[in-house]
């Protein structure tokens, strides 16, 4: 699975990643963000969904302690990371500014 990850967040397309458990209640409040998002950013992002009670090694290698944690990549690289519930607009502001600035 970790060289499945790699692969994707290697993309020159910027990727959101969301790292959340199914028990966790501030995680459940992320997919209708994450959709509104994706809905208003189309192609221009990538958003994939990690569970870290599934995926412990990609969880402990970002070091993923609490939940929901969101990384953004480009190109392999970790642009930014928010804990916690994000705003839509805050998400598509960095989104842009990994998109304008490479």
């Amino acid at each position: 699975m970790i060289a499945k990850f790699n692969n994707v967040i290697n993309s020159n397309r910027p990727v959101l990643v969301d790292f959340y458990a199914d028990w966790c209640g501030p995680c459940k409040q992320m997919p209708p963000i994450l959709k509104q998002v994706k809905d208003e950013l189309k192609e221009k992002v990538r958003i994939i969904k990690v569970d870290v009670d599934k995926n412990p090694n990609i969880a402990t290698k970002y070091r993923i302690r609490s939940i929901p944690t969101l990384m953004l990549f480009k190109d392999g690289e970790l642009k930014w990371t928010g804990m916690g519930v994000q705003s839509v607009n805050e998400i598509k502001k960095l989104v842009n500014q990994v998109i304008n600035n490479g």
